[in-house]
């Protein structure tokens, strides 16, 4: 398919069907290339039927955007039998690529050798953790795979979008402000929580920024993995005038260790809302590192927040 600037390099172009003519025509939906490298899932954290079904859900709604992509799932602490590792999909999607290229050589087809990478590797991270991204990294070597590795999904205006939506559906956050109603349990106060280190703490702050514009409340970010970092940041916030504070997670959900947001809770004496989960939002960020890697499909709707 071609991008705006023209087809994506080295990749074969599929084409388009005849499109509909008159003044409602449905817009043309953008499909995957032809031989276009596979996206490989990196999801950190105890892999589980949960992350699991988290991870399938991202996942579905990226192809939903970008029909007849191919995907993988590797999990970083995989075992290799019911859970691969990254490493395994990305030599396996190398192989898989190369067997395709051989058989079709084989039925006297003219194509190309493969070139570029086999795989586009997007970590399920909402915000920066360089322990977990040298891991990646790590893995993506270890594969011995041609594989391009992203950045991770954030900061970004649909992220704060997503928040709102778990706010709001925890009862802490009304989800229209422009609606004449009120929610009794509303925050009038957000710590922002993530884990990664203060680099973390920084990017989940510009998302924070977003937040406060669509909830009229201060936001302030606090690491989860930082001892009495949430307790402080909650006294700052209560300190300025918040007396109804409230816990949102910055946070996909796989990456965050166990226990460690109800602690937090405890410590700030307040209620929270749950991670990101596989908010619509989450699929097709991950997409948009995709195609920002490959130039071949639309960014999200919402303009990056870097």
């Amino acid at each position: 398919m071609s991008s705006p600037t023209g087809p994506a390099s080295g990749l074969p172009v599929r084409s388009p069907r005849p499109r509909q003519s008159g003044r409602h025509r449905r817009p043309e939906p953008v499909a995957a290339p032809e031989g276009a490298p596979a996206l490989v899932l990196a999801v950190p954290g105890a892999p589980g039927p949960s992350t699991r079904s988290l991870a399938e859900e991202v996942i579905s709604i990226a192809r939903s955007e970008l029909p007849g992509l191919e995907a993988g799932i590797g999990y970083l602490d995989g075992d290799d039998s019911e859970y691969p590792t990254p490493a395994t999909v990305l030599a396996h999607t190398a192989a898989r690529r190369t067997e395709r290229y051989e058989i079709a050589r084989a039925a006297g087809r003219e194509v190309a050798a493969p070139e570029g990478p086999a795989a586009v590797v997007v970590p399920l991270l909402a915000g920066p953790d360089n322990v977990l991204m040298r891991r990646i990294r790590q893995a993506v070597m270890d594969s011995r795979a041609a594989a391009e590795l992203t950045d991770v999904l954030g900061p970004h205006p649909l992220l704060a979008e997503a928040m709102h939506v778990r706010l709001s559906e925890a009862g802490l956050a009304r989800a229209d402000r422009a609606r004449l109603f009120t929610v009794a349990t509303a925050a009038d106060g957000i710590i922002l929580a993530t884990v990664g280190g203060d680099e973390a703490v920084q990017a989940a702050g510009i998302t924070g920024m977003l937040l406060a514009a669509r909830l009229a409340v201060p936001v302030m970010a606090a690491a989860l993995d930082q001892e009495g970092a949430v307790a402080a940041i909650g006294d700052q916030l209560r300190g300025s005038g918040s007396t109804q504070l409230a816990l949102a997670p910055y946070l996909v959900g796989p990456e965050l260790p166990e226990g460690l947001l109800d602690a937090a809770v405890k410590e700030a004496g307040c209620a929270a809302s749950e991670p990101l989960g596989a908010y619509p939002a989450i699929g097709k960020l991950v997409l948009s590192q995709y195609a920002a890697a490959l130039g071949i499909s639309p960014q999200p709707q919402g303009s990056p927040a870097h």
